[in-house]
């Protein structure tokens, strides 16, 4: 492959368990109490200026720490470049960036090394690979998500200088759902909700779960704007596909929706089907695609966020020889982990979009322009409700 991607397409999304994309790939490593997480792009063009400053701003959305409604461990999360970048701009070969973790406290997990903890991957890690890191998660702890992070604010520079903005918030946070967008209020609350009305109630039920031993979940909500129509490939390089493969690969979530999503389900055709007009669909329950393909409005993506598996209650479980045992989770972890998820979202999403328009360009050079073609008039009414 071309280091702009124009090469020979890979038919899959990835070669590995821990690599995604095609025409632009990454390969994350590292466990949550190893040496450090980190991420390899490649497919980057050669001579591109690398902004550290614009990853680590994404990183800090990211880290632990941020507030007392998130777990307290103290992790600066200070990216490094390893290769692929000289004197601020891109070589064109593979870029890889580290983050060093400096906060681990193993000592929290000794007492529970031989338990499986109800809502992890313990038992499913232990029984597939005949070994496991007990500390914190290993692979599977949502630390592994700096690694995304730091690729998607790449890709996210980039898809800004091709017109397009991904930009996410949490519509509800423990049942409590938000039906105000206030987008200069996501980032000035720790629990990144848009609506300032119903943050109160929130926040109270996040409080309540933590003084509880116990955490909640929520649903975060990711808007894709500025998107050409033309995106993404039939079959099984569907745009929507996509984007839920990227988004159910993330830890905490157990369910992604496009547009009206489950809602439709409920409906006639005559309610659900978008009616077409000179200038563009006149609604957008299809959540921006149409036979996986992007049509040019604004793609909607919801992910329903788990409560956080890790909660110091008595709960029962086994031990690796399958006796019966109790457990409580002790350490440092989030009473609601949606407040976090939110740049996580907003990275795959960017992730699976630039690589979109990346293997658009090499099918069709010149066929994706920077603006859709349609005019979209009032974009809050493309929103599905």
């Amino acid at each position: 492959m071309g280091a702009d991607g124009t090469g020979i397409m890979k038919t899959m999304l990835f070669d590995s368990p821990s690599s995604f994309g095609r025409a632009f790939r990454i390969l994350t490593f590292g466990e949550s109490h190893g040496a450090a997480v980190g991420v390899v792009m490649d497919g980057v063009k050669p001579g591109l200026p690398f902004d550290l400053e614009a990853i680590q701003k994404e990183l800090d959305r990211r880290r632990p720490g941020q507030s007392d409604l998130v777990t307290p461990r103290n992790e600066g999360d200070r990216v490094q470049v390893l290769s692929g970048v000289f004197e601020g701009r891109t070589t064109g070969h593979p870029i890889a960036l580290a983050v060093f973790n400096q906060n681990q406290r193993s000592g929290d997990y000794k007492a529970i090394t031989n338990l499986f903890r109800p809502g992890h991957a313990d038992l499913t890690y232990d029984r597939k690979y005949g070994i496991r890191d007990p500390r914190g998660g290993g692979r599977s702890s949502g630390r592994e998500t700096l690694a995304r992070v730091a690729a998607g604010a790449w890709a996210k520079q980039q898809l800004v200088d091709l017109g397009v903005t991904v930009r996410g918030f949490n519509r509800e946070i423990a049942g409590i759902a938000g039906t105000v967008v206030d987008w200069s209020f996501v980032e000035a609350n720790p629990l990144r909700v848009a609506d300032p009305g119903t943050f109160p109630a929130q926040r109270s039920a996040v409080e309540s779960a933590l003084a509880e031993g116990d955490s909640v979940g929520g649903v975060c909500e990711v808007w894709i704007e500025g998107l050409p129509v033309g995106l993404g490939d039939p079959a099984f390089g569907k745009l929507d596909g996509l984007l839920a493969l990227a988004c159910m690969s993330i830890g905490a979530v157990k369910g992604v929706e496009l547009g009206a999503g489950f809602e439709s389900a409920r409906r006639r055709g005559s309610e659900n089907n978008d009616p077409l007009g000179p200038e563009g669909p006149l609604k957008n329950d299809a959540g921006g695609t149409l036979g996986g393909i992007s049509t040019g409005a604004p793609v909607v993506v919801r992910l329903a966020v788990k409560p956080t598996s890790s909660i110091s209650k008595v709960q029962k479980t086994i031990d690796r020889e399958g006796h019966a045992a109790d457990i409580s989770t002790r350490g440092r972890h989030d009473p609601c982990i949606a407040p976090r998820i939110v740049p996580v979202a907003e990275a795959m999403c960017a992730l699976v979009i630039y690589d979109a328009w990346l293997t658009q360009q090499a099918l069709r050079e010149g066929s994706v322009a920077p603006a859709a073609e349609w005019d979209w008039g009032a974009l809050e009414a493309l929103f599905p409700s």
